[in-house]
């Protein structure tokens, strides 16, 4: 399943300090909680969305709701929760793991169908959400590469571009890595 967390950041004087959080001790504690599997920050190149998007695979929402999660699922957050706007969470179902985007591409996001993407010479994959706020209900996602991304003044209404503010942290690699260490 398909975890997005969406959000904007209203204190600019913080906003540095609160992406290193995020990127550097937040996304590291979440892969490290039994069930997820990939996590990856994304800022939008788009207006009409929030600014901020995180993509994590999760093996289902008991995982969101269980004493692992509440433990080690997120740092001190509540130090930044007054600076966040525009918070959203939702579960999605139907396209298995999450794409990894790289430096060299941009993630497309879109909730009006799937037509824009295809338009725009995409391949995308359909979400369905399942649990938490359920809106939209059904969006579609897909890789770009940036050598191929239109001007953001001709994307298409509704879709939404996102440059990787980290690479994809998986499951197996931070485990791996920690048992070598």
């Amino acid at each position: 399943m398909i975890y997005t967390v969406e959000c904007s950041f209203a204190d600019s004087s913080s906003e540095a300090e609160w992406n290193d959080f995020y990127s550097l001790e937040k996304l590291p504690a979440l892969i490290s909680v039994s069930g997820f599997r990939t996590s990856q920050r994304f800022k939008s190149l788009s207006e009409g969305c929030p600014l901020y998007l995180a993509v994590h695979t999760i093996d289902g929402l008991e995982v969101l709701t269980g004493d692992e999660y509440r433990q080690k699922g997120g740092g001190n957050f509540a130090r930044w929760q007054q600076h966040i706007t525009d918070w959203h969470r939702n579960l999605y179902s139907d396209i298995g793991l999450a794409p990894a985007i790289n430096a060299n591409e941009l993630l497309v996001l879109g909730a009006s169908g799937p037509d824009p993407m295809t338009q725009m010479g995409l391949e995308p994959l359909a979400m369905h959400a399942v649990a938490l706020e359920k809106f939209p209900e059904r969006r579609w996602i897909a890789t770009l590469p940036r050598r191929n991304a239109p001007f953001i003044e001709s994307v298409p209404e509704g879709i939404h571009l996102y440059a990787p503010m980290t690479e994809q942290l998986t499951r197996s690699r931070t485990v791996s890595t920690e048992q070598q260490q």
